[in-house]
């Protein structure tokens, strides 16, 4: 019998705390309320009207717009990010002078040493080797102040 998983659904949707009101939108209201708290102790009272509905429209904008099903935040900063960056990118890779002296060098070739090769030890020399071995070293070779 296969395992039973339960998949989260409505991952996307956001907690909500007040009816319909999300922690986002409380939030972002609650910053509002104080934004126009302090520009009422402030401004004079025609200021004030004229600047606390300009604050409560942003922040109304920010709380509850969705743009194609997004938050008004979410779509605002990638609108950001498209006017900021420039409108096509070109590779246009120039070497740099010190790349072309590089590569307008003459090649020089470099002499590799070869290793020494040590002749293949012969078949008494292996069988010395072996019996040393096996026998934890108490063998000890004939020829051994040779090598």
């Amino acid at each position: 019998m296969p395992d039973k998983f339960i998949v989260p659904q409505f991952i996307d949707k956001e907690d909500q705390i007040l009816g319909p009101v999300t922690v986002r939108q409380f939030l972002i209201c609650l910053g509002a309320v104080f934004i126009i708290f302090i520009e009422y102790k402030i401004f004079t009272f025609v200021y004030f009207l004229l600047i606390g509905i300009a604050t409560a429209a942003f922040a109304g904008t920010f709380a509850f717009m969705k743009v194609n099903g997004q938050p008004f935040h979410v779509f605002f900063v990638n609108f950001l990010q498209t006017q900021t960056r420039p409108p096509l990118r070109v590779w246009d890779k120039q070497p740099l002078d010190a790349e072309l002296r590089e590569l307008l060098k003459p090649q020089i070739s470099k002499v590799v040493p070869r290793p020494i090769r040590k002749p293949p030890p012969t078949s008494s020399r292996l069988r010395d080797l072996s019996l040393t071995v096996n026998t934890g070293g108490v063998y000890k070779p004939e020829d051994e102040g040779a090598s």
